[in-house]
């Protein structure tokens, strides 16, 4: 597929996705939206690929929000197949990878952009970064997955505040909420967040994958993130990967994961 609003790049066994649109600050529009779908969906199925990082073309955005002249007119019924068709085709998409996902925040992170970053499976942020849910100030809500999400990361006390106010935070307060992981330098956070990429590239993808379903399942309705993670802890069990990291580190050398 050639795309017309990101950029893909492949080094080694890390994949970065980048939202190319910096003269609208990177907004999601729906043409967006399918682009990054198939990107990850590509990334996800090349089996050389062992991680993803999703950030923003330009110095002043990672994505400032989805872009409204799209539904401004939309009725009731237009605007929840809105919401649902973007949670299905991105963001719950996104959150549910099998191959992990960084989001890495250079700048603006508001409205579908912050809910793009919250659905990666964590983040890292330049120090100039922002971030926000503004929506209720255009008279809306978050509806890519924000109002679950953001209580997931920082509390529910602190997205309501953040969600009520329709206010942003700065790199350093989204840093001790817990939104985001790391914080640096804009120079240096693409370099500092490939480094964590190689450090997770050098494990067993497939336990990983099986980390992130049960984690993941300690947060939805209806799943048992306990059961979850004894079902995934015993399939690890018939992997080739845990044939080689046991037998590697019981002949103390590094394992080479086959990956399978």
């Amino acid at each position: 597929m050639k795309y017309n609003n990101i950029l893909v790049a492949q080094n080694e066994h890390i994949a970065t996705i980048t939202i190319n649109r910096p003269s609208k600050l990177n907004a999601l529009n729906k043409a967006t939206i399918n682009e990054l779908h198939d990107a990850f969906k590509t990334a996800d199925s090349n089996r050389s690929v062992k991680v993803i990082i999703i950030t923003g073309a330009g110095e002043k955005a990672f994505v400032a929000g989805a872009d409204i002249s799209e539904f401004a007119d939309f009725s009731v019924a237009q605007g929840q197949d809105l919401a649902a068709q973007g949670q299905a085709v991105l963001f719950d998409y996104v959150a549910h990878l099998s191959t992990p996902v960084i989001a890495a925040i250079n700048g603006f992170a508001l409205g579908g952009g912050l809910e793009l970053a919250m659905a990666a499976h964590f983040r890292t942020a330049s120090d100039n970064a922002k971030m926000g849910l503004p929506e209720v100030s255009l008279g809306v809500i978050p509806g890519y997955g924000g109002t679950q999400r953001l209580p997931q990361l920082v509390g529910k006390g602190r997205a309501m505040e953040m969600i009520m106010t329709a206010g942003m935070i700065d790199a350093a307060q989204a840093l001790q909420y817990g939104l985001v992981n790391h914080v640096t330098s804009p120079e240096a956070l693409m370099e500092f967040t490939n480094k964590i990429a190689e450090k997770i590239s050098r494990n067993s993808s497939v336990a990983i994958s099986a980390a992130i379903t049960a984690i993941n399942a300690g947060y939805e309705d209806g799943e048992n993130g306990f059961d979850e993670e004894i079902t995934q802890f015993g399939k690890c069990f018939g992997t080739a990967d845990f044939q080689e990291g046991t037998q590697a580190f019981l002949e103390k050398r590094k394992a080479k994961f086959p990956g399978k």
